[in-house]
């Protein structure tokens, strides 16, 4: 018994890093996405969920593991084994991506404050004070209690489920049964939840974090169990928005184009506490995003040309780390306060930027994380590999398709 409260112990103190990285996938562009597809197509998309997150697990285990072993992010390992070159051409599109990813998520709390009354006026310079001011004044551990917080706010999405209480063994029958439909936009908003799912900045995010975080890799049988835990969230509260716009919206035939739209057309069909989860949920969201966007460039950028990053270090410590984030929220903040400005043209640009770095992103992860004189023993095995190497072509065929579709007007709005 004493064995047992100690191995809990250990997962507590080491757990964060997957499940932060896991939950902020789910970002305002992630919920419009999930809800869009269940007000069109209903519970069709579910079995494509499933496939992205074992994806999204595979892809988070081997950038965990690779930073518990190495102690190194992964833009700093890319430097290392792949050139300079390599790792400037990854920092300039990751931080341009960024920006633009950075503006949904104020977006998004734009939007989920205008639900509750408040002007984005006032509702974004606030929240961007209040995300910047955080990290500047906090540490690696108060930051992390933070984010479970904003976690715990996709819980809303569940519930909002539960009380709408869909036909649950069509539900249960559709997750685990490939559906096909021949139109071209169902392609493509599948294409769309799998972009959603598998991020660059995640994996660059989720390896920093751990290197933060201090986990070695005696500890890292820890923090796989915190990344699997993480993508399985993940899942169910994709899994719940989706079922939530399936059941109230694509039965009653209501179409919608913004997240706006889906929380209050919930409202009249499934009650008002529908509505003010689903708006809840949305805030915790783009928060959570906000929060971790920034930080996953501030990371990644310092760590390939050698400067100092952390967010336990002071401003006068790691001045490029914290200028970059604070660039960042002030970019993001300002183009989403930008009068007439299209958020969702940002949106699609920033979509565009991020399947052409997640290709390559993937490649260097699981060359890294196959070579042995980087990874000693924690190498993937041969197994392992081949896995790694089938779901990593598929996610770039499928990342190749997402490009062309995020040009494409049957791609969905992002909010």
């Amino acid at each position: 018994m004493k064995n047992v409260r100690i191995k809990i112990s250990m997962f507590l103190a080491m757990m964060g890093p997957g499940i932060i990285t896991a939950f902020a996938d789910n970002d305002a562009g992630g919920i419009a996405t999930y809800a869009v597809a269940g007000a069109t197509y209903g519970y069709d998309l579910l079995f494509t969920l499933l496939i992205s997150t074992i994806c999204l697990a595979i892809a988070q285990e081997i950038s965990a593991r690779t930073g518990a072993v190495t102690g190194q992010g992964l833009s700093g390992l890319i430097r290392e084994s792949f050139g300079v070159k390599w790792a400037f051409f990854a920092m300039i599109v990751l931080f341009i991506a960024n920006i633009g990813t950075t503006a949904s998520e104020f977006s998004g709390i734009a939007t989920s404050f205008e639900m509750f009354g408040v002007h984005k006026a006032i509702a974004v310079p606030v929240m961007a004070f209040v995300v910047w001011g955080s990290v500047l004044k906090g540490n690696y551990s108060r930051i992390e209690k933070a984010f479970f917080v904003l976690c715990a706010t996709f819980l809303s999405y569940i519930i909002s489920g539960l009380i709408i209480n869909p036909p649950w063994k069509q539900v249960l029958y559709t997750s685990i049964t490939p559906i096909f439909h021949s139109d071209a936009s169902f392609l493509l908003m599948a294409v769309g939840i799998i972009g959603t799912t598998i991020t660059p900045w995640g994996q660059f995010y989720i390896q920093a974090a751990v290197v933060d975080k201090g986990i070695t890799a005696k500890d890292y049988r820890y923090t796989f169990w915190d990344v699997m835990i993480g993508a399985v969230f993940t899942w169910l509260i994709a899994f719940f928005v989706i079922v939530a716009t399936a059941a109230v919206l694509h039965t009653n035939h209501i179409e919608i184009t913004t997240l706006k739209d889906a929380a209050v057309a919930l409202e009249p069909l499934a009650g008002r506490y529908a509505r003010i989860l689903f708006s809840f949920g949305l805030l915790g969201a783009s928060m959570l995003a906000a929060f971790v966007l920034p930080l996953s460039s501030a990371y990644a950028v310092c760590e390939a040309f050698g400067f100092e990053s952390g967010v336990s270090k002071k401003p006068k410590e790691a001045p490029v780390f914290f200028c970059i984030y604070t660039a960042l929220i002030l970019l993001g903040a300002g183009i989403a306060l930008w009068p007439d400005i299209s958020l969702t043209n940002v949106m699609l640009a920033s979509q565009i930027i991020n399947g052409i770095l997640l290709p390559p992103i993937l490649i260097f992860m699981v060359l890294i994380a196959s070579n042995h004189s980087i990874m000693g023993n924690y190498k993937n095995s041969r197994w392992y590999n081949i896995v790694a190497w089938i779901f990593t072509v598929t996610l770039i065929i499928l990342t190749i398709m997402l490009l062309f579709s995020s040009i494409s007007p049957l791609f969905i709005n992002s909010p």
